[in-house]
């Protein structure tokens, strides 16, 4: 006698946009094109230590993107990048998207069919902590 056991089908993720974040929020699948990369921390060059910010975004804006290690060779300007699980933290006021252990960031089979929005820029914007 065989036991089947049947696994539920795969969800497909829902993508959203960037101005749709908000911030300490998490989970954000997007489709993003690179604009622009700035190496902030190089500790390492042969074991790849390096910490780089870029402006990613897609037709409704942009926001600075943190990068680590080898996810600076996927995320070049021009790449069209695909987010998974994103996380939003506050780092000095400002709103900043991360990729912990659990996301990744592929590069997209296609190229994105979009204009990024550079007028509105997520990262500009200041947000001041509210003590209750």
């Amino acid at each position: 006698m065989s036991t089947e056991q049947s696994t539920p089908p795969l969800t497909q993720p829902t993508f959203s946009k960037v101005s749709s974040l908000k911030p300490m929020s998490t989970g954000h699948n997007l489709i993003l094109k690179v604009v622009s990369t700035k190496v902030v921390i190089e500790k390492n060059k042969d074991k790849k230590e390096m910490i780089s910010e870029a402006v990613v975004g897609d037709e409704t804006g942009t926001i600075i993107l943190t990068v680590k290690n080898e996810q600076n060779d996927v995320v070049q300007p021009g790449n069209t990048i695909i987010l998974r699980n994103g996380i939003i933290k506050v780092f000095n006021g400002f709103m900043r998207l991360y990729v912990n252990i659990w996301g990744n960031i592929k590069l997209s089979p296609t190229t994105g069919d979009f204009v990024v929005n550079t007028s509105n820029d997520l990262s500009a914007v200041e947000y001041e902590l509210k003590r209750t």
